[in-house]
């Protein structure tokens, strides 16, 4: 019998072990340049004029540029900025405007003559914002 109780004693402290070092080797959360990347974003905000109306697809141009360069820098996986998208969707407080914001990037690099106006720009800036906030990258 103290046989039995000494094993089940064993079990118990192998499993806490275990567990132990699982949770100790677990994925911890990506750690940023939080400095570089705040810098960064006011640089592309700063550069959207309201009176100058070439700033406004090059701001969401490089906001989204800014965006997949932390989704790269976690390791999120896949091809294409999208599939990065969708992996860590999630975590975005608002994955529609996320959306939103890549989807009017795309239309600016692939649709001749695609223009947005301010007002969509500054939309478009505050959803990148927010999304590299959500990741911790500011």
């Amino acid at each position: 019998m103290p046989s039995v109780v000494l094993l089940i004693i064993s079990i118990i402290i192998i499993g806490v072990l275990v567990f132990i070092a699982i949770s100790m080797t677990g994925a911890k959360p990506y750690e940023f340049d939080k400095e570089e990347y705040q810098s960064d974003f006011l640089r592309i905000e700063n550069s959207l004029r309201k009176d100058n109306n070439l700033s406004w697809n090059a701001a969401i141009n490089e906001a989204d540029k800014l965006l997949d360069k932390a989704l790269m820098e976690m390791g999120t996986p896949g091809k294409t900025m999208g599939e990065r998208i969708k992996r860590v969707e999630t975590k975005f407080t608002s994955k529609n405007s996320v959306w939103y914001a890549h989807k009017t990037r795309n239309m600016i690099a692939h649709e001749r003559g695609f223009q947005v106006d301010y007002k969509k720009a500054k939309h478009a800036l505050a959803a990148y914002r927010q999304a590299l906030k959500d990741l911790g990258a500011i």
